[in-house]
């Protein structure tokens, strides 16, 4: 069964997350990402530009006993944030609808079974994926309190920064459409 989510006013859902310059953690230094979800019980998104260099895609469907039929398709397996590790997620266009898949109101995929990595092992999964293994997570309240602190900036999800390859540039792309120009950002926080 395909489950759809609507976004409720004053959350963030379906939009990117940004890192200000002067993120703390360095596992969200420079980060985009994608929020699943964010209300009142919290929030849970996928980092879209770090890679993991400890599995190739191939390994991974070898470790899950998938065939591949095409090893010259490898895709790039992401880092999507420290929570659960070892758990997989693909974001993806909804040209790809299966039971277990999440459509955001925003018509971006999620999928969390391994049939969707069966299925891109065929050649016949979504046309424009992140595959992630872990996510970033906050509790109740958490997200909202970080943005106050000027941890975070956000804009509306677009596809074009989401589903590219280009890595590197997501981040200054990202602040280009909230309208900054990142050289001009301190890494201070201030408060009138």
């Amino acid at each position: 069964m395909v489950q759809v989510l609507n976004a409720h006013s004053g959350y963030l859902a379906g939009h990117l997350l940004v890192a200000m310059p002067g993120m703390t953690d360095p596992r969200f230094e420079r980060s985009v990402i994608y929020m699943c979800v964010h209300n009142e019980d919290g929030a849970m998104g996928l980092i879209l530009n770090q890679l993991i260099d400890t599995i190739t895609f191939n390994e991974l469907l070898e470790q899950l006993d998938i065939p591949t039929s095409d090893p010259s398709s490898e895709i790039k397996v992401h880092f999507g944030g420290p929570v659960e590790a070892g758990r997989g997620f693909v974001l993806h266009s909804c040209d790809y609808k299966k039971d277990g898949t999440v459509v955001m109101e925003d018509g971006v995929g999620l999928t969390a079974t391994v049939d969707v990595l069966r299925d891109i092992s065929r050649g016949e999964g979504p046309l424009n994926k992140v595959l992630a293994l872990g996510y970033a997570g906050w509790g109740p309240g958490q997200l909202d309190a970080e943005i106050q602190e000027n941890a975070w900036l956000h804009c509306p999800a677009n596809g074009d920064i989401m589903f590219d390859p280009d890595l590197y540039s997501k981040w200054d792309r990202a602040m280009t459409v909230i309208g900054i120009d990142p050289s001009l950002l301190s890494g201070e926080a201030g408060h009138a």
